[in-house]
């Protein structure tokens, strides 16, 4: 592939300092045009366009602070590089405010000048694929790629679009793998702080001796280790979004600080005592109970009602079962192109198969499991020899139950309702309704059996009836 030739205009009213210029940089790969005086390289700018513009700054009558104004009016996608033989502090703050990338004084080097032109062509290109980055990141992120059609997750959809161009704070919980990251960052992209950053730091895999450290930044010599300053997590996420994931997991120390943010939008770095504003939105997750751990004295009340200020709780996968199939196909395609697999997708019986599992890793547990069968399926298509046997063992399980896919006029949800009632059942008459035993025969925790059957209303029968 031929490396594209960049196009530099070179702009100086000394004739002998333009050519040299000029043939350094031709040497140096690129090509070149040539300006005697300001009011040509205009002419020049306005007739084609160049990557950079190298001009001297005191010449008559249209000096190289016009030229620097007409290409950042005229062409904003033109870097521009300062020359003069006047080195004051004064014209080098102007030109650099006015849009210049660098600044440069005479007498010039040779070495000096190509590199600090290819820097402005770096910056240049690191510049348009971060805009090309923040394109595709809004196009991945736009409310119709979100996959599912169940009114549970549409419920969440809908809520996504009326928040997202707000400065709220969103509480988002769910399970582990229900796409809590996801949705935070659907409300970022499609919000009017997408072009600017969002930070992501999940407060449960950093210790708490470090996480202070992460979000606020420290001061050199704060701490054993802090050789020198370092800017937080807040700083970083300033005018953008910053997503706490796992905030449960958040000391009750930090979250006395984290408390003064929501309220102030200010801070100080650990050691230190100049206090920082900051502008950004928050975002927090997590898959812990917190209204359990405010009532427990594990969580302050002041800052869960500060984060709580828009709620989404994101539904399990085994609440929104009719999503399934749409799953695997979006993951078939995905993975298919990523891994060069053609496959089709999986078999009706397979199928069956996906839809009587649990899958307690909801989505992310759904979207690994196609991953591993795409890289080692054999054929086109995925059936029950790619399945493994545990999740044959599964469906069957819920065979025995009675259960069958809802056809017809049925509502999927509630049929996946009255599926769950059911089990329920049948694990209570199994063990007598010792409603220990019955959780552990259906794998989940005493008190969320106790809380579905409150919810589906299922009562042991009085004696005798």
């Amino acid at each position: 592939m031929t490396k594209p030739v960049h196009k530099i205009l070179v702009v100086d009213d000394d004739p002998e300092i333009l050519e040299v210029i000029a043939d350094v940089l031709r040497e140096g790969g690129y090509a070149v045009d040539t300006a005697p005086d300001g009011t040509k390289a205009i002419k020049s700018i306005d007739a084609e366009f160049y990557d950079l513009i190298v001009t001297d700054l005191k010449m008559p009558k249209v000096d190289g602070m016009k030229v620097l104004r007409h290409v950042v009016d005229q062409s904003p996608d033109t870097m521009c590089i300062i020359l003069t033989g006047y080195g004051t502090i004064e014209s080098a703050v102007e030109a650099i405010k006015a849009g210049a990338f660098h600044y440069i004084t005479k007498p010039i080097k040779s070495g000096e000048i190509l590199m600090v032109v290819a820097k402005a062509l770096k910056y240049k290109l690191l510049e348009r694929e971060n805009i090309l980055l923040r394109q595709q990141l809004r196009k991945k992120y736009r409310f119709e790629n979100f996959v599912g059609d169940s009114r549970p997750i549409q419920e969440v959809f809908e809520l996504i679009e009326k928040v997202a161009d707000t400065d709220s704070t969103v509480l988002v919980t769910g399970e582990s793998g229900t796409g809590k990251e996801l949705i935070a960052k659907a409300i970022h992209y499609n919000s009017y702080r997408r072009d600017n950053p969002m930070v992501v730091i999940n407060c449960g895999a950093i210790p708490e001796e470090l996480l202070e450290s992460e979000l606020f930044g420290h001061e050199k010599g704060a701490f054993t280790g802090a050789h020198k300053s370092r800017i937080g997590r807040f700083e970083l996420a300033n005018g953008g979004t910053i997503f706490l994931d796992e905030i449960g997991d958040m000391s009750p120390n930090l979250q006395v600080k984290l408390l003064r943010v929501l309220q102030e939008q200010k801070f100080e770095r650990v050691g230190s005592t100049r206090t920082i504003a900051v502008d950004i939105r928050i975002i927090a997750a997590t898959n812990q109970d917190l209204l359990s751990a405010v009532k427990k004295g594990k969580f302050r009340e002041d800052l869960y009602y500060r984060l709580n200020v828009i709620p989404i709780k994101v539904p399990p996968l085994r609440q929104r079962k009719s999503d399934i199939p749409l799953l695997l196909d979006f993951f078939v395609k995905k993975f298919g192109q990523e891994k060069q697999k053609h496959v089709r997708g999986f078999t009706p019986k397979a199928m069956d198969i996906m839809l009587k599992c649990e899958w307690p890793g909801n989505v992310r547990e759904l979207e690994n499991f196609v991953e591993r069968v795409i890289i080692l399926a054999n054929s086109d298509e995925i059936g029950l020899d790619d399945i493994p046997e545990y999740m044959k063992g599964e469906a069957a399980t819920v065979e025995s139950f009675g259960v069958t896919i809802p056809k017809g006029d049925i509502p999927f949800d509630h049929a996946v309702e009255e599926y769950e009632k059911k089990l329920i059942l049948q694990a209570l008459n199994e063990t007598n309704w010792v409603k220990t035993k019955a959780a552990k025969l259906l794998k989940m925790n005493r008190t969320t059996l106790i809380e579905k059957m409150k919810k589906k209303k299922i009562y042991r029968p009085a004696v005798g009836s």
